[in-house]
């Protein structure tokens, strides 16, 4: 008999009831420690004072009128977000997956408002991850997402992950934009190189067509800078962002050039609910404390912490763990064992992590994480992998 809960996800044996910055409070009362602060989602962890106050603030004013009427909040986050990034315009959703959708469409309306309809297709890349609506799941083109779902979507192409003479043969007057994570997250952290990022920009610019970047998961401050493309000095067209920017409050966005959306006009597209007093109350309070350069700095001198303690967890353990990879505190540990095991031990030591693609674990912590609870990760995902070396004894003789 199918449950109440539509049985798609396949849960952990956790209920957690509070949180408290870093840790989680499983209803047992027993403490994890979350590096995974909700898939890259609460950024500034849990229960965070300040988030607590800009929503309590404005769940006492108003919670919803709709996009019939203007929103003060929503307008403070569009012009902040015009004032620190590349963007000219702001589209407020609730979810990565509505941003992939706009930003498709933004897209092919560009092209077709400048006279080249015959500009449809969008080129992605294997091991991506866009979402699970129609749009997300054809971009990325995997079979696990796909499989059973047909028919897809037309007008994506997909490439192996760093094969440049693949992506220029691909391109042709049909092409309408690349569409790309700076670093792939459900793919198994793989960070797309700075100069490959400089590359696309000017293969872009050389056919005349547009750079999507999907920052949903490795934006908003989690590489060390407020959104991962800033560190090759180049910037996209249109940028999906979501996660991290509501800080566990559903808000996501589309950014994007006035060139880029140019097609854009009313009637084009619209959401019920993105952009709402509550989420964009949270949003503006998420954007002030991310972006400020000491906040940025901060995360740049825990990630160096982070990055040394797992290097350090890798040598200890050449069982269990391969290599580390990443930017940031968005850092993946390549398993020489299935990764799930990984994960699954650490819910023995109260480590909360997040499996990948590519048999990676994910660390995916809050930005402002104590250093004391960064060094508790690196104890706790010891004793996992020394558990999962005490349950696979055969690993050690493979790995040498």
């Amino acid at each position: 008999m199918i449950s109440s809960v539509l049985p798609t996800y396949s849960r952990a044996p956790l209920s957690f009831l509070r949180g408290e910055g870093s840790w989680l409070i499983e209803e047992s009362g027993a403490r994890y420690l979350d590096m995974g602060a909700g898939i890259a989602v609460n950024s500034l962890g849990h229960a965070n004072p300040d988030l607590v106050a800009a929503l309590s603030e404005q769940a006492g004013a108003l919670w919803h009128t709709s996009n019939l009427y203007r929103i003060p909040a929503q307008e403070r986050l569009a012009n902040m977000l015009v004032a620190g990034t590349f963007a000219d315009t702001v589209f407020f959703t609730n979810s990565g997956t509505e941003a992939c959708e706009l930003a498709v469409k933004m897209a092919r309306k560009h092209f077709h408002d400048a006279g080249q309809p015959e500009r449809v297709e969008i080129i992605a890349f294997e091991g991506s991850f866009h979402g699970r609506s129609a749009a997300g799941i054809a971009a990325a083109g995997s079979e696990k997402m796909t499989k059973g779902f047909g028919p897809l979507l037309p007008g994506f192409r997909h490439l192996p992950f760093g094969d440049h003479d693949a992506l220029h043969a691909a391109i042709d007057d049909k092409t309408a934009a690349i569409l790309i994570e700076p670093v792939q997250g459900e793919g198994g952290i793989r960070p797309v190189p700075d100069q490959c990022l400089k590359g696309l920009r000017d293969l872009c610019d050389e056919h005349g067509i547009l750079l999507i970047l999907d920052e949903v998961q490795c934006g908003m401050g989690r590489t060390g800078r407020l959104f991962a493309h800033e560190w090759a000095g180049v910037a996209p067209d249109i940028m999906m962002v979501a996660k991290g920017i509501g800080g566990g409050f559903p808000l996501g966005a589309v950014l994007a050039t006035e060139a880029a959306a140019s097609g854009m006009g009313p009637g084009t597209h619209g959401s019920t609910y993105g952009g709402n007093p509550l989420a964009c109350a949270v949003g503006c309070r998420v954007m002030q404390i991310v972006s400020d350069p000491d906040f940025l700095a901060e995360v740049r001198r825990k990630a160096g912490l982070l990055r040394q303690s797992m290097e350090g967890l890798v040598a200890g353990h050449p069982d269990v763990f391969e290599t580390v990879r990443g930017s940031g505190l968005m850092l993946g540990l390549k398993c020489r064992v299935p990764a799930a095991d990984v994960v699954a031990a650490g819910y023995d030591a109260h480590v909360l992590t997040v499996p990948g693609g590519d048999n990676v674990l994910r660390l995916l912590p809050p930005l402002n994480i104590p250093d004391a609870d960064l060094a508790e990760a690196a104890e706790r995902l010891d004793r996992a992998a020394s558990a999962v070396s005490a349950d696979n004894p055969g690993a050690a003789a493979q790995a040498s």
